[in-house]
């Protein structure tokens, strides 16, 4: 059991690497559209996740409050939102093609910046990945060793184009390639930290498990929300990164009942 626990935390650690290695191969700039598409998928990915992984397994766990099963995904989403938003404020960071930082202390260098911007973005997943974890240890209904690996597959998948998206652009603003893939790395190494930091928290307080499950999902659809949806609309009109949502959204609908 143990084995499978590392194996599912490290899976999404893995997509990120993967992605900031296309920065050791590709030699040209990543193009806008396809950046656009990736952040849309990502997104897809992200929302699709956050339902059918998340909230709707924090409601069947509450199915003995009858009528009111939806008071902790509610109260559970509005904590992570509160969460992430208090973390925005506090962490100093840049998002991509932002010339302003966020937060305090923006003395940090340009690319530090960018990393902890990735790795914000890194933590919720994590998270989400520590508390279905916790789930599958505790028997719990709803949270499957199936869901568990789904939901891995699903943020490792749409790990991969962020870990190109962190590395790829360092190096065009003239990051040697070792460097830019570190930092692409380095972005994606809060995942599983917080993936096992929430085990453990979960894992103590098995009762409010229903909470912790919708709090990452609200933790990630700030994300959503705050950054990626932004990210794939801004500058000139373009659809691309709209379908790509589309198919993100399915590709992790299909993951879950075909796996799940």
């Amino acid at each position: 059991m143990i084995g499978t626990v590392l194996q599912e935390i490290f899976i999404p650690f893995a997509g990120t690497a993967l992605g900031a290695a296309c920065v050791l191969f590709v030699k040209d700039k990543l193009n806008r559209q396809v950046e656009r598409a990736f952040t849309g998928f990502a997104a897809g990915v992200m929302v699709a996740a956050s339902v059918w992984g998340l909230l709707i397994p924090s409601m069947e766990q509450s199915e003995q409050m009858g009528k009111l099963a939806f008071v902790p995904a509610v109260v559970g989403l509005a904590v992570g939102f509160l969460f992430l938003q208090l973390l925005d404020r506090i962490i100093p960071h840049l998002h991509m093609h932002s010339q302003e930082c966020e937060g305090p202390n923006c003395n940090l260098k340009r690319s530090s910046m960018m990393m902890l911007a990735v790795a914000l973005h890194n933590l919720p997943e994590g998270m989400a990945v520590g508390v279905v974890l916790a789930g599958v240890l505790s028997g719990e209904v709803g949270v499957t060793a199936a869901s568990a690996t789904v939901l891995s597959l699903g943020i490792a998948i749409q790990n991969f184009p962020e870990g190109a998206i962190i590395s790829m652009p360092l190096r065009n603003e003239g990051m040697g390639k070792g460097r830019a893939f570190l930092y692409g790395v380095l972005s994606g190494a809060v995942e599983p930290l917080g993936a096992v930091l929430t085990l453990l928290a979960a894992g103590a307080v098995l009762p409010a498990l229903p909470y912790l499950l919708s709090f990452a999902a609200g933790a990630m659809l700030y994300v959503v929300v705050e950054e990626l949806i932004p990210e794939m609309s801004e500058g000139e009109h373009s659809h691309i990164g709209t379908m790509c949502f589309a198919v993100g959204f399915a590709v992790m609908m299909v993951l879950d009942v075909v796996l799940g």
